[in-house]
């Protein structure tokens, strides 16, 4: 190849190395750009503020579109989270600033100007992102018109402007918002066909702010002072409860129970027979429960459920789950539950063949119905409200048809394999006492000793424990307050479970020392209680807030008794587990004398 050959393909290759480096170092997918460069800007969802849930499509309002409308491809959590992403007409590229720049021209018809007024009226905002970032901004605003003796007027208005202020640093974005400008404005009052040209502005200015800390506006206002005192009064508040339930189960309850394991089985003592009744049932005490595949499943579940909950706070820790990182959450959490699934299996046929060698494929299938069924059938009634409001929430079919392959495919396989591992690696059921052939006739018992009052008991100090951060919970999930402290709220599910536990002992120990021995369930149900104030108080959580309607309502409380029986599982299985090995203990000493 002579020189000029040489030369000429090198001035051809060198600038299509320079094009094709710049593409590799400025791209969306690292967030870098060159001046001029296209940034994706896409339009989510409309809804109204004082109803999380309740959210619409972007283009279910008339405004300017483009022609053919694009959906962005989503994944599963982001479907499940009602995001919907579609292509705009708006262009933001970068660090190009734009004075009124026409979007469109557009004739809105009586029934359009309808549907921006009620949107204006219930407080519509647009959810939009631009380089992964999200921004809000309002529809439009209302105005008093005039006062008179009978009532006052009020006139409505639509944003026909909207002024973009994009922060950047370097070649990164770090900021954008939103803002309707109330000079320019279009009167909607009236069902009247009007003339609109919609139009944008785009400011771009610098900022000193990294790009690793530009997602932390978005939890600044849950960090305020007062936000943050309250979470740390609310951490205090839960370890001096735990605290005060320590000491009072070691001062009431060891020492009367350290007396007991110094006394035989019977002194001949009327008053002393009273004092250790628990030591009269020993051969009743390990008698298995009624409904047997049940209480297995039960077991299976509340364990899964528990491994699932702990998974997704290492993940938390990890940095993978973090505010704003749309349907991460909602992916991991139909994941996790597919792969724990084999927790539920183990656990579940383990736990039936310490009963029983047969039989354990029934404990397992009702492993695998107990919570997804009930989750299934709600969700399934939630799906048809919101496809008949059209709101996001409303799961495509293709959506459903993944949703059920995963479970059939992947959950199902799970559950059966740990399964057969548990009935594989089967113990005995170590008892210290042997069963009796009949059951001893429990007495009869005060009202204050049955079950109802015990659960009231098992589960209102826990719940005035973690009622303070019950309720950031509950605002995170049915308003727009990030929960910005995941490790006090670990520490806080810490302190849950130790309470619980603590405790079920507590009442365990004195519904054996009344004789009644049928404590397998009773333990479960004291234990899973505070998931009853739970939804007790998310009803009132709901009273005292703006939320209204039927889609709103329906999500509110659906979805909240889900969360309640989950939690009613786990800390059911806490409580048995606790229990029975406090009962092993004091029989394996009273034994061992």
């Amino acid at each position: 190849m002579s020189k000029m050959e040489a030369l000429k393909l090198s001035l051809i290759i060198i600038p299509l190395l320079l094009t094709s480096l710049r593409s590799i170092a400025s791209s969306p997918d690292n967030h870098r750009y060159n001046v001029g460069d296209h940034v994706p800007l896409f339009v989510n969802k409309v809804g109204p503020l004082n109803n999380p849930s309740e959210t619409y499509q972007y283009y279910e309002l008339p405004f300017c579109g483009p022609d053919p409308v694009v959906q962005k491809k989503e994944s599963l959590g982001e479907v499940l989270s009602g995001d919907r992403l579609t292509s705009a007409l708006y262009k933001l590229n970068f660090r190009e600033n734009k004075v009124a720049e026409t979007l469109c021209h557009k004739k809105l018809e009586g029934d359009d100007v309808a549907k921006f007024r009620d949107a204006v009226i219930n407080d519509f905002y647009f959810q939009m992102y631009y380089d992964d970032l999200p921004f809000w901004g309002f529809v439009g605003k209302i105005e008093e018109d005039s006062w008179t003796l009978e009532k006052k007027s009020l006139k409505y208005f639509l944003f026909k402007h909207v002024q973009f202020d994009v922060l950047y640093n370097g070649n990164q974005i770090i900021e954008v918002h939103a803002i309707g400008d109330p000079n320019q404005v279009v009167d909607i009052t009236e069902d009247v066909g009007v003339d609109v040209q919609f139009t944008y502005s785009v400011v771009w200015n610098t900022t000193s702010a990294a790009f690793d800390t530009r997602m932390d506006r978005y939890s600044r206002a849950s960090s305020l002072p007062i936000h943050l005192k309250i979470h740390w009064f609310s951490f205090i508040n839960s370890v001096i409860t735990i605290m005060l339930l320590i000491g009072l189960l070691t001062l009431l309850f060891m020492r009367r129970l350290r007396n007991d394991l110094r006394t035989r089985f019977s002194t001949g003592d009327e008053e002393d027979d009273k004092e250790v009744g628990w030591k009269y049932i020993h051969g009743d005490v390990f008698r298995y429960p009624r409904n047997k595949s049940l209480f297995c499943a039960v077991m299976g579940v509340g364990t899964q459920l528990l491994t699932l909950v702990c998974s997704l706070f290492v993940l938390v820790c990890l940095g993978i789950l973090y505010p704003y990182n749309r349907g991460t959450l909602c992916t991991a959490l139909v994941i996790l539950y597919s792969l724990t699934s084999v927790v539920a299996g183990y656990t579940t046929a383990s736990f039936h063949c310490q009963f029983a060698e047969t039989g354990w494929e029934r404990s397992v299938l009702l492993a695998g119905i107990m919570y997804a069924g009930p989750l299934f059938v709600i969700g399934s009634i939630l799906n048809v409200v919101a496809v008949s409001y059209g709101a996001t929430a409303a799961l495509p079919f293709g959506t459903i048809m993944v949703i059920i392959l995963l479970y059939a495919f992947l959950t199902i396989p799970l559950l059966v394999l740990g399964g057969v591992i548990g009935y594989l690696f089967r113990s005995a059921f170590q008892s210290p006492c042997a069963t009796k052939r009949y059951p001893r006739e429990i007495p009869p018992l005060p009202w204050y000793r049955d079950t109802p009052c015990q659960m009231f008991l098992g589960g209102f100090l826990p719940f005035s424990a973690i009622v303070l951060e019950l309720q950031h919970l509950y605002a995170s999930l049915w308003g727009y307050r990030i929960f910005t402290l995941p490790s006090i709220l670990f520490i806080m599910f810490i302190i849950l479970i130790l309470i619980t536990a603590i405790l079920s002992v507590g009442l365990t120990y004195i519904q054996l020392s009344v004789e009644d021995h049928q404590w397998w369930w009773r333990s479960v149900f004291c234990g899973g209680s505070t998931a009853i104030f739970m939804f007790a108080y998310c009803i009132y959580f709901y009273t005292r807030s703006s939320m209204s309607g039927l889609l709103q309502f329906s999500f509110v409380f659906g979805y909240n008794a889900c969360m309640c029986y989950a939690f009613f599982l786990m800390l059911g299985t806490v409580g048995f587990r606790s229990s029975l090995m406090f009962v092993r203990y004091i029989y394996r000493a009273v034994k061992s004398e």
